[in-house]
């Protein structure tokens, strides 16, 4: 019996959303997402409303607009191509998404209480972080934290696993307001790559809580997937040997402070120690040709 915070692919499909995860549908109140496909010359007009948006190109490129502006997203083949550039959208904002040769996006959402502007980051501003060493290296591109892009509430960042590697590990949480943890509703959305005969990726997730705030997640992924956490420790991300995963963080929060801080699961956190021993995986940093083994 799967969890009820395991959204499988198109469960919430709603054209031309092949995800439609709003707050209501997650079953809290801060972080959304809708991943929407769009044929070539297609377009999507919409309202952020209460929300504060980015634009993420998962494949394809697109123009989006809002008022009397418009940027051009160069976008990328997959998301195993590197980081992407990608558009804000501030609440109370209409905007429309434009596809030029086709493509899928993520429109990344959370609360907002302030409006900012509309504002374009290319690719080359977006810091690429290798985290971990060994087979827990993992390829992160923090295009939307707190420390490098001005929101109000949204964090979004992007991480890609290769094959048989472990990420977000060890286990961590961020459900409390104190001085080690913000709290923070995730949205973990996942892609694979395919493997080598062509076959279909996938993965492990699993979510588990406290004594004062259980939750029990543990789901086999695989594209289009969404995994909710709510609260609690999160992690590993299992990518099956042969296959590489992406997957796409949405983090907001009631806290006064818009900022990532967790805690380890204790048992774990001796793991981090063992990395300044081990080299990062060679397979990383990956880009679109590298996405096979």
């Amino acid at each position: 019996m799967h969890s009820k915070h395991y959204v499988p692919a198109a469960r919430t499909y709603r054209a031309p959303y092949t995800v439609a995860l709003t707050q209501e549908v997650a079953g809290w109140d801060h972080a959304s997402l809708h991943i929407i496909e769009l044929a070539p010359g297609q377009s999507h007009r919409t309202h952020s409303r209460a929300d504060e948006i980015v634009v993420v190109p998962l494949s394809g490129s697109c123009t989006v607009a809002s008022a009397d502006e418009s940027y051009e997203l160069a976008g990328r083949t997959c998301v195993f191509d590197g980081p992407t550039d990608f558009a804000y959208i501030g609440r109370d904002s209409s905007y429309t998404v434009t596809s030029t040769g086709g493509g899928r996006f993520a429109l990344g959402s959370a609360v907002a209480q302030r409006q900012l502007p509309f504002r374009y980051v290319p690719a080359a501003d977006v810091a690429v972080e290798l985290r971990g060493a060994g087979n827990c290296s993992r390829q992160v591109h923090n295009f939307a934290t707190a420390d490098a892009f001005e929101a109000d509430s949204i964090i979004a960042c992007e991480v890609i696993t290769p094959g048989g590697n472990w990420s977000s590990y060890p286990a961590h949480k961020h459900d409390e307001l104190s001085d080690t943890e913000t709290p923070l509703e995730e949205i973990y959305y996942f892609e694979f790559a395919r493997g080598a005969d062509d076959s279909p990726g996938f993965g492990y997730h699993r979510v588990y809580g406290t004594p004062e705030r259980p939750i029990d997640v543990l789901e086999e992924v695989r594209d289009g997937d969404v995994v909710l956490v709510p609260h609690g420790y999160h992690g590993p991300s299992i990518a099956a040997p042969g296959y590489h995963m992406y997957y796409l963080n949405i983090m907001a929060g009631p806290g006064p402070e818009r900022a990532w801080r967790i805690s380890d699961d204790p048992a774990q956190t001796w793991l981090r120690d063992t990395w300044a021993d081990m080299a990062i995986d060679p397979r990383l940093p990956m880009s679109a040709k590298e996405t096979r083994q």
